[in-house]
């Protein structure tokens, strides 16, 4: 009856190992001109444009399954890192976002970020800044 415990301490363990990993690999990942205060002021109009470019059919297949896992991922009630951190808890969201979208334009180039965004030309400068264009 008591073996049940040591299992349930290792998937424990190891989830929250996989966790810090995960949020480790977020920081070493993260682009190294990305201002997180700018990223998370363009979140709205970058969720609106992962929307566009998600529903666009002439992107590849690939492209938008990336860009549908990415929404979904924005969409969970629980991420790496709890959005009631402050800052912080927001950031795993925009890392995700940005290293996402940089692979968006390398793939399908600039041209259709330019075509599907939502907001000011200052925001898409800002998109190209941290997309490292």
């Amino acid at each position: 009856m008591q073996e049940w415990w040591p299992l349930f301490a290792g998937v424990v363990g190891g989830m929250l190992m996989g966790w810090l990993v995960l949020a480790i690999g977020l920081l070493l990942l993260r682009p190294d001109d990305l201002r997180l205060r700018d990223a998370l002021r363009l979140l709205p109009d970058l969720v609106g444009l992962l929307q566009r470019l998600a529903r666009d059919s002439t992107l590849p297949r690939g492209i938008r399954l990336r860009l549908w896992l990415l929404l979904g991922y924005l969409a969970l009630p629980f991420d790496l890192i709890p959005d009631v951190v402050p800052v912080v808890g927001y950031a795993d969201d925009a890392i995700v976002v940005v290293l996402t979208l940089r692979s968006v334009i390398r793939t399908s180039g600039l041209a259709a970020v330019e075509r599907h965004w939502p907001g000011t030309a200052d925001g898409l400068t800002v998109v190209r800044r941290l997309s490292g264009l």
